[in-house]
């Protein structure tokens, strides 16, 4: 059985999620969305660093994944995501926990099927495949899919024989 925690980085909301995997069969754990206080950047980013901080005393993952920042129009945007993802690594790099990226297409197609696909569907199969009464919020719902990502990713890559490490980009060294 692996433990998972996924991320949804964010400067003002960060996504979590945590799951169970066992013989295929994911099992929602716990998820919600983060809600960042703090006037300035620093303090949001430690805000974000103790917030996941908790949830890994809380919950003890096994691994960590994370969404990977893409750019998209606005550079300061994606410097402060990048900054809140940052935040959210060293947390889990003080729990001594291997780092999983993935980019936001990685984790559609993981879930989805489409790497384009929308919001929504990924909340309609985040709730399907874990089974849960209604949609999780986007952030939460994006986290619980890149913990899934990872879920398949590392079962994949385990019936091939072949052991996890650290990551980039989902892709193992």
């Amino acid at each position: 059985m692996t433990r998972i925690l996924g991320i949804d980085p964010g400067s003002r909301t960060t996504g979590y999620g945590v799951v169970e995997l066992e013989k295929g069969v994911y099992r929602h754990i716990e998820s919600g969305a983060l809600r960042i206080r703090g006037e300035s950047l620093p303090e949001r980013l430690h805000a974000i660093f103790e917030s996941v901080r908790e949830v890994l005393e809380r919950c003890q993952p096994d691994d960590f994944a994370i969404e990977n920042v893409f750019m998209h129009r606005n550079a300061d945007s994606a410097l402060k995501l990048g900054q809140a993802r940052g935040a959210a690594i060293c947390s889990a790099a003080g729990h001594d926990l291997k780092i999983y990226e993935y980019t936001p297409a990685e984790i559609k197609l993981a879930v989805v099927g489409r790497g384009n696909a929308a919001k929504a569907q990924v909340q309609m199969m985040v709730r399907v495949l874990m089974s849960l009464k209604t949609n999780p919020q986007a952030d939460e719902a994006d986290a619980l899919a890149c913990a899934i990502c990872h879920g398949h990713h590392a079962s994949g890559i385990q019936k091939l024989g072949l052991s996890l490490s650290g990551s980039t980009r989902g892709r193992w060294r």
